[in-house]
């Protein structure tokens, strides 16, 4: 004999698409959240990068090594959008004291700096072409506005991503002086003064 309960069925929990580990956290761990990484994240940063630019470019951004230095020596400068625990996109940077990039600018950290050097700006491939990264670009910019001492974001990009970019503010100031290997990049900078129209601007 079936019977029926009188109380409304609980609806389901979100689940990640396939391809995304399910992380074992307590109960209460936000759906979605965003937060500075730390070195712990350093691995599934990695992978999720690896995915990203092995295939297109033939490099990564950073590798293991150099994500684990940034996010020990400046993880403020980091954010990571994670959902039901898991990181599915993520931004590392690091202070920079020239008024443009350069070679040595790829692995180093000044303190000193008033420019926020975005090394690498990656989403998981289940959570692509979903609007995703716009959104945390303009909350990377808006978390660095509320520290005193950065001044302005920059970052290097092929030609083709120039105008990714430019709709959430950044403009072009020419070619950068980085290379690696064969490739060339165009280099972009953002005021954080004017961050407040980006808003209007990015559909985020």
């Amino acid at each position: 004999m079936s019977t029926q309960s009188t109380h409304p069925p609980k609806p389901e929990a979100p689940r990640l698409p396939p391809g995304i580990p399910s992380c074992q956290r307590r109960h209460t761990l936000p759906a979605s959240e965003f937060r500075c990484l730390t070195p712990e994240d350093a691995v599934s940063a990695f992978e999720i990068e690896r995915e990203a630019f092995i295939s297109v470019l033939g490099v990564c951004p950073l590798y293991l090594d150099e994500i684990r230095h940034f996010l020990t020596l400046c993880p403020e400068l980091s954010l990571g959008w994670f959902e039901e625990g898991c990181l599915v996109a993520f931004i590392i940077g690091s202070l920079w004291d020239k008024e443009r990039l350069m070679q040595e600018s790829l692995t180093m950290h000044k303190p000193g700096g008033h420019i926020a050097h975005l090394h690498v700006l990656a989403v998981h491939c289940a959570f692509r072409q979903q609007g995703r990264g716009p959104i945390l670009l303009w909350r990377y910019l808006h978390h660095l506005g509320s520290q005193p001492a950065v001044r302005r974001a920059a970052l290097m990009c092929e030609d083709v991503l120039v105008p990714f970019y430019e709709r959430l503010g950044f403009h072009a100031v020419g070619p950068c002086a980085v290379t690696v290997g064969s490739l060339t990049f165009t280099e972009l900078h953002c005021s954080l003064q004017g961050h407040a129209f980006l808003r209007r601007n990015s559909g985020c």
